[in-house]
């Protein structure tokens, strides 16, 4: 009996296990839907060694291939497309068909992985921006007094092989495949490291490049200035080799009216002294370097009683006196009307003087313009002074002081009659006007003289503290010294410092419209 029980188990278990097999095997097989690659993201964020990339991806198994992209612009354009078969990539000549990467330049690269079929490609991935480093270039990086109009003078450290050829490029030719011209280096220029690059056009750029043979050293770019002064102008008198510290007064006192005087760069010339009746301009010349051509005085220079001068116009010069309690570029006293009708300084420096022009009596400054000037140690004369009382004497009329410094100047502007107007756009002032000194003084008849009568505007500049010579401590100043009580100001886009500040009752008003925090 338990032998038949036995058999009748084992049937029934062989029964159910057969069961279990046809069910299984009723059931379809589950199959997951396919999807695309994952977007590659990086091991480690992109590095540049030289002007390479270096690109590590985690690696995707089901990825074939990669295509990269690079890019300086965000990808609005493209510089380079290629394929990789590795997430291991370094971004070289060897997958850029023979081109390199720009030095110290900004690159975007992203990627795509490719699945073996391409409807399972990955999306675009983002893999960041890297720079390449500087080239190591034995080349000192120029300045503005490195170039003229036609020339440029290039410059490096003397190490390792000699430089023997400088090349130059459009600014467009950034693998400096194709020179424009090409110099050989003498042998002169090859032990001073320094080397004059002639023929160049000016205002125009130049990517100029130096090399050991074939070897690149190192590479600038340089933008010529403006076309100098033609020297064979027969309105010009060409001084520009002279080193005769009279030159100018000869040159002045047998200059036809309006004639342009061109002086060496560098040199110090005496300014006349004889007074001047004729319109005139004094102008540097190019040259290299930082020092510009100066004009000294220990005096002053003057305007011939009763002239009417047409301009004087003082340009890319140095104008210095000795004494900043006694000189003046111009102190004229001329009982007779004497006009002026354009007075400028335009990318000069002015210092040491007690003044820069006191005008007496009869004289009448009708535009007097500072541009691109630095001014600085101006005695209790200040930038102007008319220092006559009284209606139809002494007057500057319209007065514009743009993108120039004016610093450690004792008083800044005085007058005693009215003026037309008054602009100072672009400007940085500090330490100007003695502690509780001078800022406007128009100290003619109260309500009558004593007005800019088109008004006073202060645009885009700095103002810092008083000229605390003294080390007093009091860094106040007087906005309003005397007069301008019925003349308008338009303050628009003027900082003061923190430490600027008006003596109590001299604020000029809406002055200033902004405040920095910092000091000066």
């Amino acid at each position: 009996m338990q032998f038949n029980i036995f058999k009748i188990s084992r049937a029934l278990l062989i029964m159910l296990t057969v069961f279990t097999v046809i069910i299984s095997a009723c059931k379809k097989e589950e199959i997951y839907e396919k999807t695309r690659l994952f977007r590659p993201v990086l091991n480690e964020e992109l590095t540049a060694e030289l002007n390479t990339i270096i690109v590590n991806m985690g690696n995707i198994r089901e990825a074939v291939s990669y295509t990269l992209e690079v890019s300086r612009d965000t990808f609005a354009t493209l510089d380079y497309t290629f394929d990789s078969d590795t997430s291991y990539v370094i971004i070289n000549s060897d997958v850029l068909n023979g081109e390199s990467l720009l030095w110290n330049t900004l690159y975007q690269v992203r990627v795509t992985a490719h699945a073996s079929d391409p409807q399972y490609d990955s999306k675009v991935s983002d893999l960041g921006n890297v720079r390449t480093e500087r080239f190591p270039s034995i080349m000192n990086i120029p300045s503005v007094d490195d170039v003229i109009d036609v020339a440029a003078r290039v410059s490096w450290q003397v190490s390792g092989a000699a430089v023997t050829k400088i090349k130059t490029f459009t600014p467009a030719d950034l693998q400096l495949s194709s020179p424009i011209a090409e110099y050989d280096v003498d042998a002169t220029g090859q032990a001073n490291g320094e080397f004059i690059v002639t023929g160049l056009s000016p205002e125009t750029a130049y990517q100029i490049a130096i090399y050991s043979g074939t070897t690149l050293r190192g590479w600038e770019t340089f933008v010529t200035l403006p076309a100098g002064v033609d020297l064979t102008d027969p309105n010009v008198i060409d001084l520009s080799t002279s080193e005769d510290v009279d030159a100018v007064s000869t040159a002045v006192a047998g200059a036809a009216d309006g004639q342009i005087i061109v002086v060496k760069k560098g040199f110090q010339y005496n300014l006349p002294s004889d007074p001047l009746d004729k319109s005139i301009t004094i102008r540097g010349a190019y040259g290299f370097g930082t020092q510009k051509a100066i004009l000294f005085t220990t005096g002053n220079w003057n305007i011939a009683d009763g002239a009417t001068v047409g301009h004087i116009r003082f340009i890319d010069l140095e104008l210095r006196g000795e004494d900043i309690g006694g000189d003046y570029v111009f102190n004229p006293n001329n009982s007779t009307d004497t006009n002026i009708g354009e007075l400028t300084f335009d990318n000069c420096i002015i210092n040491t003087f007690r003044g820069i022009i006191r005008i007496r009596s009869k004289v009448f400054v009708h535009n007097y313009t500072i541009n691109n000037c630095i001014v600085h140690h101006i005695g209790g004369y200040g930038v102007f002074t008319a220092d006559t009382d009284g209606a139809g004497n002494a007057a500057f009329d319209d007065i514009s002081f743009t993108n120039s410094t004016f610093t450690k100047i004792h008083a800044f502007l005085q007058t005693r009659t009215n003026s037309q107007s008054l602009t100072i756009d672009g400007c940085t002032i500090s330490e100007l006007a003695d502690p509780d000194g001078i800022v406007f003084r128009w100290r003619g008849a109260a309500g009558t003289l004593s007005n800019v009568l088109n008004g006073v505007t202060i645009t885009n500049t700095v103002w810092g503290h008083a000229w605390d010579e003294g080390m007093t401590g009091n860094l106040n100043v007087r906005g309003l010294y005397a007069g301008l009580e019925a003349t308008s100001f338009n303050i628009v886009n003027t900082y003061a410092t923190g430490d600027f500040g008006f003596t109590a009752g001299s604020e000029i008003p809406g002055f200033p419209a902004l405040t920095y925090s910092g000091p000066a």
